[in-house]
Formats: structure tokens, sequence, C-alpha cells
């Protein structure tokens, strides 16, 4: 997939660049509460959050949920979301990473599964839109994995990135799962959805901080 000579990072928006969980909490209990669930906290999120997100539902609720269902708690939560994440910002150190990584002559895109139109507005009032060669959110319905958005997304790239030298950065073992199916690496940080422990089962490094999760993909794509 080309030869160009820098390494390349593929963040992860929600839960790894972007500190949205508590956003993310209360939406996911705002769901809960129209089926009549106890809310959660985020260490129980944590350990037992998994893609596709009805599996999760079905963790709590000891079955799938109906499409009904799935549907009026997927309206509710993005709903509560786009309300309440306006509290959020970028995870400490984010922006001088992303500086630093583009500085040092490496290249970076974001690919999410918020939304397209959703997120970018939300990147560029970040101010580090100009960081990434390119900016992808889901397209299509929510709660599928992210493995098929990043071939779409890396085929985009052709010719920019190097496979061999590509790492995907993310807070989930889908991120893991998808870095996988493409042929990528990946790091797994432990400040968003996940927790170590989960993560640990995936069988990829896992880091406490994105300054580590960015040493150790420099180390990968060395």
């Amino acid at each position: 997939m080309g030869t160009h000579a820098s390494a390349h990072i593929v963040w992860d928006w929600n839960g790894t660049l972007f500190h949205d969980n508590d956003a993310i909490i209360g939406a996911t209990n705002a769901a809960f509460a129209e089926l009549g669930l106890a809310p959660i906290t985020l260490e129980q999120y944590r350990a037992l959050y998994c893609v596709p997100v009805p599996k999760f539902y079905e963790r709590l609720l000891g079955r799938l949920p109906t499409d009904a269902e799935w549907e009026l708690m997927d309206e509710i939560f993005h709903r509560y979301y786009a309300e309440h994440r306006v509290r959020c910002g970028l995870t400490e150190g984010a922006a001088e990473l992303l500086a630093g990584w583009r500085s040092a002559g490496h290249s970076q895109s974001l690919l999410s599964m918020y939304g397209h139109e959703e997120l970018l507005p939300l990147v560029r009032g970040f101010g580090i839109e100009a960081h990434f060669i390119r900016v992808d959110g889901r397209t299509g319905p929510s709660g599928g994995s992210k493995a098929e958005h990043m071939v779409r997304h890396l085929e985009a790239l052709t010719g920019a990135v190097e496979l061999a030298r590509t790492v995907v950065i993310g807070d989930a073992a889908d991120d893991a799962v998808a870095a996988r199916y493409v042929g990528a690496r990946a790091v797994l940080y432990t400040g968003g959805s996940h927790g170590r422990a989960s993560l640990e089962e995936v069988g990829v490094p896992v880091v406490d901080t994105l300054a580590e999760a960015v040493a150790e993909a420099q180390r990968m794509a060395a």
C-alpha cells in the first residue's frame, strides 16, 4: 500500500483522542432507563462493553434487544450524547502529541465510528484537523464493527501510507480487531471504553497514556 517513508497512525476518536467518558456513560444510562435497566458505572461499562453494541445490551438484558428496542435505545443514546459532548474535551496531551508526530515527519489519520457529519465539526472545533491527512467518521447504521470502515479508510490512503508501518491507536478491542483485519498493528489505551483486563485479552500492547501509545507506535513502525 504505497512506499511512503514515514510511519502512520490511524487514531480512534471517542475515548481515545476525545475524552468523552462522562457523556458516553450518561447516554448509555439514558438509553437503559427506557427498558427499565438500572444505571451502570464507568467500571461496569468498561468490563462489559463490546461490539456489535446490541451484544453489549444482551450482557445486561440477558437477551438481545428487539429491533424496536435497539432503534429506541440508539436514538436516545445519540440524542443525549449530542447534548452532553459539549462539556468534553481532548484527552490530556492529545493536541501536543498530534503536533509532535506531524512535525517529526510522520503521517496520521482519524477513523471514528461516530457519525461522519457530526465528527467533522468536532475535530475542526478543536483546531486539530490539519494534523490529519484524512478524517473519516461512520457512514451507515451505528452499532457495528470498525473492520470494514478500516478497509475503506486505508484504501482511500493508498499511495500515501505504508501498511507495514501503520499502527492503529484506540481504546477498544474492536480497534485491534479492525487493525488485524487489514494487516496493520495496534496499540490499545486504557482510558476509554475498555478496562485493562479486557484489552489485554486481545494480544496487542496495552498502555495507560496516549504518550505511551505514540512511543509504542513509533517502535512498532520503525
